[in-house]
């Protein structure tokens, strides 16, 4: 009997290469496996397959993991970010809150003053506004919890769509109402209309899962929150009234006074404040039909058929099959439709973009009824979530009032008494706000990123709370200025760019940092939800006070008291909380 002959595979392991992509090519160029020592003759073709694919396996799994070590030696960019349509359409949506929330602020003054009698006070225009604003907050409040509940059950695209269909039909109703009653029940139902932005807040880390891409995308929404409220504001202050600010489209010799009516265009003398909140719709609408036809459902379990995806897709194959007809006569062009001729399977089998890498079980992992949510660091950093709103939605409402306030003489005024605003027109005001909302834009695009990843969100927040009190301090010695020269537009300047580089490190970074200290990424949603409805509180909360104290400082002669006793003390006590909070210096969410 012939002893069979004994296999020994030699394996040497070669040292890596300096970068990433010479060891794709070294794994690129290999050649084939290493010989056993022995012929084909003397194997079986069994076992020569075997070690052919053992090989072939080894080969893949290197190329993978080298490409994802070269993927995450790469800069992050706005360009790199994944899954760049998801993220425009939510982009587009969370444009709702911002333009519902804003549009009214430069001509807010002027709108109260037109429903009120002519026996009615400064201080009393002032807390009516306050109440206006912040009855949008408190229904945000109301009803933000219920959303993120609706939103684990029915799908977050669906929370979503009904969102933006409240929003369009409040705007509307906003714009035609004729009494100060009608004007507070439009802003209940665009409040609750808007509930829904912790949603749109837990979309956004269900779309872009890695971390790396987390510090760009989380800075996405604020972004254009901040360009909604830039919008929002140009918007309010250019469209309001439009028979006196536009007089040669609306006026009596106007392009589009088509009735020759002497007095302008009729019914914008009536509703002289609708033509901004119908803009606004315009605008919703489009979101509207972005996230109908475009947004994909992001909650696990959503299995069912997406009408308005199908429709989409099926109208895109259309136009192509139409445009390539009319190029290429003759030549059929055959398209598998993603959404009627392949199975779901199919497609996450062959989706490139789709990354699923394999993990063990991690602590993180573990149910929620056993690993508790409400823990120190989630508490502590929702109080300071809610501390930053409760100041900066009031000095929102209150800045434009104190620059639409009419000027006081100020005779014998001292260093904290002195009364009276700058009497701006709605124009002015809107412009103002937009032109210092655009520079907030560029800094969170130029700046921010890169401060905050080479210091971290921590130092970035804390540094904004530093800067929010001396805005504040300062604010009111606007109206001891003269009103000609530049020194007024010099001082307005001042105070908007302080303030508007504050919000603009705080607010991205506030979101960063509760979204850190969840602890699961299936907490996200209920983490998110409860910081939506402490910031509508806060938001309800701050306007409604600060209009009250703002009208008693009116009346007794101190225009500063709202700046000094409440803004600037709420921003002292945010400084001093945000030293509580756990910072990114670790390895960051502990589900990651």
């Amino acid at each position: 009997m012939s002893q069979k002959p004994s296999i020994e595979i030699s394996t040497s392991h070669r040292p890596l290469q300096a970068s990433a992509g010479a060891d794709a090519e070294l794994v690129l160029n290999s050649q084939a496996p290493p010989s056993t020592g022995l012929s084909d003759r003397d194997t079986s073709g069994a076992a020569h397959d075997t070690e052919r694919a053992r090989w072939s396996s080894m080969q893949e799994s290197s190329f993978h993991a080298l490409v994802q070590k070269e993927r995450r030696l790469q800069p992050v960019t706005w360009l790199s970010l994944p899954h760049k349509p998801q993220l425009f359409i939510l982009a587009m949506c969370r444009l709702s809150e911002p333009l519902s929330n804003t549009c009214l602020l430069p001509y807010l003054y002027y709108l109260m003053r037109s429903l009120q009698s002519s026996s009615s006070t400064s201080g009393e225009t002032s807390g009516l506004a306050g109440l206006l604003v912040a009855l949008f907050a408190l229904s945000q409040f109301a009803t933000s919890m219920p959303w993120a509940h609706l939103a684990d059950r029915w799908g977050r695209k669906r929370v979503i769509i009904i969102g933006l269909v409240g929003s369009i039909i409040s705007n509307l109703g906003f714009g035609f109402a004729r009494s100060i009653p009608a004007l507070m029940f439009w802003r209940l139902i665009a409040g609750a209309a808007n509930g829904n932005v912790g949603v749109m807040r837990t979309m956004t880390a269900e779309i872009v899962k890695e971390k790396k891409y987390q510090s760009r995308a989380f800075l996405l929404l604020p972004l254009v929150f901040n360009l909604g409220n830039t919008i929002g504001l140009a918007l309010g202050g250019a469209l309001a009234d439009p028979v006196a600010n536009i007089p040669s489209l609306f006026g009596p010799q106007g392009m589009l006074n088509w009735s020759h009516s002497p007095e302008g265009v009729q019914w914008m003398r009536v509703f002289p404040f609708a033509l901004p909140t119908i803009v606004n719709a315009g605008a919703l609408a489009f979101s509207l039909l972005l996230a109908i036809g475009g947004l994909e459902e992001t909650l696990p379990g959503q299995s069912g058929k997406d009408y308005g995806l199908i429709l989409t897709h099926r109208l895109a194959g259309l136009i192509k099959r139409t445009i390539s007809a009319s190029w290429r006569s003759g030549l059929e062009i055959v398209q598998l439709d993603k959404y009627t001729e392949s199975s779901p399977l199919e497609d996450l089998v062959h989706d490139p973009t789709i990354d699923r890498p394999l993990r063990p079980r991690r602590p993180s992992d573990i149910p929620a009824a056993i690993q508790p949510i409400w823990n120190r660091d989630v508490l502590t950093t929702l109080i300071s979530f809610a501390l930053l709103p409760l100041h900066n939605a009031a000095f929102m409402q209150v800045f434009p009032l104190f620059l639409s306030t009419p000027p006081s003489p100020n005779v014998g005024a001292s260093l904290l008494f002195f009364d009276g605003g700058l009497g701006l027109p709605s124009s002015t005001i809107g412009t103002f706000l937009a032109a210092f909302g655009i520079m907030g834009i560029m800094i969170q695009l130029l700046l921010y990123p890169r401060l905050q990843a080479y210091r971290g969100t921590l130092w970035a927040y804390r540094v904004a709370w530093i800067m929010f009190p001396f805005a504040y301090v300062v604010a009111p010695y606007l109206s001891l200025l003269p009103p000609q020269g530049i020194f007024r537009w010099f001082g307005i300047s001042l105070v908007l760019a302080i303030q508007v580089t504050a919000r603009t490190f705080a607010i991205p970074s506030s979101v960063i940092l509760l979204t850190n200290v969840a602890p699961s990424k299936k907490d996200l949603g209920t983490v998110h939800g409860a910081g939506n409805m402490a910031s509508s509180l806060s938001r309800a909360v701050g306007p409604a006070v600060a209009g009250w104290v703002f009208g008693i400082g009116l009346d007794h002669g101190t225009v500063g008291l709202v700046w000094w006793t409440y803004l600037a003390i709420v921003a002292f006590v945010g400084y001093w909380q945000s030293g509580n909070l756990k910072g990114d210096e670790g390895p960051g969410p502990p589900w990651k």
